[in-house]
């Protein structure tokens, strides 16, 4: 089997401080959870893992804090913006199917360490971490994807190796002797990263170091110094040591992804995470159909050998429009009308269709609403027409309603709203099925635009 272990809170740092600050269009920051969700997305892509693990540290003393006081006694709390993200998070890794681990009085380390412990020879473990402590848990079957500002880097022994001249467990005696501030993690006063590595490289452990103290052929100053602190030698490494007794499971198959569940969509669609959604291949049903299972979900229906003039009297009668159009450089070259759920396909090969625009486009009296009316008045006037009575624009609304977006296609605006569109029998081209959308998007928008007291704005 194929595991994947992710050190949850490292990654989701690294997306944190690495993505510029995101945020939906009511305030909610999404930098750390649309950058870890890209990562996650990419591993499950190189790996192609069978099982899947995120491993989250709890906010309860360890049993390293217990055997010293001052252990990661520096930490400053989380930073309020990822705080508000970490609960959305879980909840979506969760409704994606992934099993998420943490334990009180151990660290996400401990249980990547156990984990890790618990794969077989004929098992693939990988490690994906921004945290270098993970290195020391590297095995023929166990590498570690190391997360950089730039990059991620596969460690593997040979690698390890040819980096820092040790083995995995070399790593656990360096850190010993040159201790980490960052976790508070004393080690020997006075003996930095090289000195601690050409220890370790020359000697091969601390035990070796501390049982030929007397003999050993170094410094006499750096004697004395491995000399005075030799208590806090020792208690570094047991710091320093990731645990592989952790209490979670052991059985990988536990660790098999779960069908992702109806809500994910929606997840997504409220911290409008559309990029993700497209990338994980949801569509806008998925979306709205949870909204729908109390509601019937309206029909349209593709209305198929009609007169274009019957049509536009019916618009008139209406005196009103909701369409959507496509056009060349030039030239309207296709509309489609939603009136009341019945879809009105027009082509600009039919020989009406010229004079069902000019009868359209510049009566007064039908009010339109449509999607992109700058599009649509640029279109125009190149065809010499005047747009006349133009209502509303689902486009320059949706803008008001969230101006740092980053698109404003009709299907995202859907899955943003929530909206249940009516469904449309078999495959319909994007023109048709945005009509069919318009009619519900278009008064969504307008309740959101008068909440909102935008309407003189938006006028």
């Amino acid at each position: 089997m194929k595991l994947l272990v992710i050190d949850g809170n490292s990654i989701v740092n690294r997306a944190f401080y690495g993505i510029k600050s995101l945020s939906t269009k009511d305030g909610q920051p999404t930098n750390a959870i649309y950058g870890f969700l890209n990562i996650l997305l990419k591993l499950k892509d190189d790996v192609k893992p069978d099982a899947v693990a995120v491993a989250f540290d709890l906010k309860a003393p360890t049993f390293r804090h217990k055997m010293y006081a001052d252990y990661k006694s520096n930490r400053k709390g989380m930073p309020e913006d990822l705080a508000k993200q970490m609960e959305p998070l879980k909840e979506i890794i969760s409704a994606m199917g992934y099993t998420m681990l943490s334990s009180e009085g151990w660290e996400a380390d401990d249980i990547l360490g156990t984990l890790a412990g618990a794969c077989g020879k004929n098992d693939e473990c990988y490690i994906a971490t921004g945290d270098r402590d993970s290195l020391q848990l590297i095995d023929e079957n166990v590498k570690v994807l190391l997360a950089t500002n730039h990059d991620t880097v596969v460690y593997d022994i040979d690698r390890l190796k040819e980096e820092y001249g040790v083995s995995p467990k070399q790593m656990i005696d360096i850190k010993a002797l040159m201790g980490d501030s960052s976790d508070c993690i004393p080690g020997v006063a006075g003996v930095g990263k090289k000195t601690a590595g050409d220890l370790i490289i020359e000697f091969g452990s601390i035990d070796y170091i501390y049982e030929n103290i007397d003999s050993i052929d170094i410094r006499d100053s750096l004697r004395n110094k491995l000399k005075n602190d030799k208590d806090m030698a020792f208690l570094s490494y047991k710091l320093g040591t990731i645990s592989r007794q952790a209490p979670v499971s052991t059985d990988l198959e536990k660790y098999r992804p779960k069908q992702p569940s109806e809500n994910l969509a929606r997840l997504l669609a409220r911290l409008e995470l559309f990029k993700i959604i497209k990338k994980l291949e949801l569509s806008e049903a998925d979306v709205t159909d949870f909204k729908a299972e109390k509601v019937e979900r309206p029909k349209a229906e593709i209305v198929k050998n009609f007169d274009y003039n019957e049509l536009l009297e019916l618009l008139k009668k209406n005196k009103k429009a909701y369409f959507c159009f496509e056009c060349d450089e030039n030239a309207l070259s296709g509309l489609a009308f939603n009136v009341d759920n019945s879809i009105y396909h027009l082509d600009s090969m039919n020989f009406n269709f010229n004079s069902f625009v000019d009868g359209f486009i510049e009566n007064e009296e039908i009010k339109k609403y449509t999607h992109n009316s700058k599009k649509l008045y640029s279109v125009c006037i190149n065809m010499g027409l005047e747009l006349k009575s133009m209502e509303f624009d689902t486009l320059l609304a949706s803008y008001l309603l969230n101006p740092s977006a980053s698109d404003y296609e009709i299907s995202r605006l859907v899955q943003e709203y929530e909206i249940i569109t009516p469904e449309i029998d078999g495959e319909a081209e994007p023109l048709l099925k945005n009509s069919a959308d318009i009619l519900c998007l278009c008064e969504e928008l307008k309740n959101k635009i008068a909440e909102n007291n935008q309407q003189k704005l938006l006028d």
